[in-house]
């Protein structure tokens, strides 16, 4: 019989918060267990493996980032929108590292559409309707952002900038002010 108190819900949390104090490789349905002191057998009546609880946390992870853009374009136009939801991603890799690498996990077809992800790309197209971009041109840039925001961030998670000057949020900084002015300046095809 299940624990008192364990939930799908309750578990996926734990399995977020897990991911980030260890690294979202490192979440296994054995790793929960221990971490409530159940065996794992107990587990699966909420879970039906690792793969599930991992698609859990990524789904999670996608809400919660979600929720966060939303919050911070709120009213926002241009640059300030285009800085305000890349710092969003930034933030957020920085508070919950598993998690955010567990927002990058692949999805299958029907799990991804039925996602947050779906509303991570159209604030980013609304952020972009800001700048007159129409497609395909819309789409390209939608791709531009998500490498540069994931890239940087990434390599900065690695300790790839932290070695030389200037600092990493002067160059985060300029990294913006050049995707703001690429923008405005799309070439033409």
């Amino acid at each position: 019989m299940a624990r008192v108190g364990l939930t799908a819900e309750r578990l996926t949390q734990a399995g977020a918060e897990l991911a980030d104090e260890v690294g979202f490789d490192q979440v296994t349905v054995s790793a929960l267990a221990r971490r409530f002191d159940v065996k794992v057998a107990s587990l699966y009546s909420h879970l039906k493996n690792s793969q599930d609880l991992r698609t859990r946390i990524a789904l999670l992870a996608l809400e919660e980032l979600a929720d966060r853009a939303a919050d911070a374009l709120a009213g926002r136009a241009g640059k300030d929108a285009l800085t305000a939801f890349a710092n969003v991603y930034r933030d957020y890799a920085r508070e919950h590292p598993g998690r955010y690498t567990a927002a990058r996990l692949r999805l299958d077809p029907e799990t991804a559409a039925a996602s947050a992800g779906v509303r991570h790309s159209q604030m980013t197209r609304a952020i972009l309707r800001g700048y007159d971009l129409t497609e395909p041109d819309q789409t390209h840039a939608v791709r531009l952002l998500g490498s540069v925001f994931h890239g940087y961030v990434s390599l900065e998670m690695a300790g790839g900038f932290s070695h030389s000057a200037p600092d990493s949020q002067e160059s985060w900084s300029r990294a913006l002010d050049a995707l703001d002015a690429l923008l405005r300046n799309w070439p033409a095809p």
